[in-house]
């Protein structure tokens, strides 16, 4: 993944936005980390391609925002994700 592909923060919404929708597969493999007991320096590395020695504090915060909207995901997301129409 490129640093282009994702934002600093997701945006952060009641409904379902299209970055979450973009970014299904990213949230997921954050999830699997975070199961995994993986270090979130790995995680950042790894998904988003940031070094996490040059900037902790932006990679820090890239991590935390995303994975925090990827548990959001699991809990409400994913009832509006299971209720949308599909596109013709």
């Amino acid at each position: 993944m490129t640093q282009a592909a994702f934002l600093d923060q997701p945006p952060e919404s009641a409904t379902l936005t299209d970055y979450d929708r973009a970014h299904m597969k990213l949230y997921l493999r954050l999830l699997d980390a975070a199961t995994d007991g993986a270090a979130w320096q790995e995680a950042v590395s790894v998904l988003f391609g940031i070094d996490p020695d040059q900037n902790p504090e932006r990679a820090r915060h890239i991590h935390d925002s995303h994975l925090a909207r990827a548990r959001w995901m699991t809990e409400h997301g994913y009832r509006l994700l299971a209720h949308e129409r599909p596109k013709s």
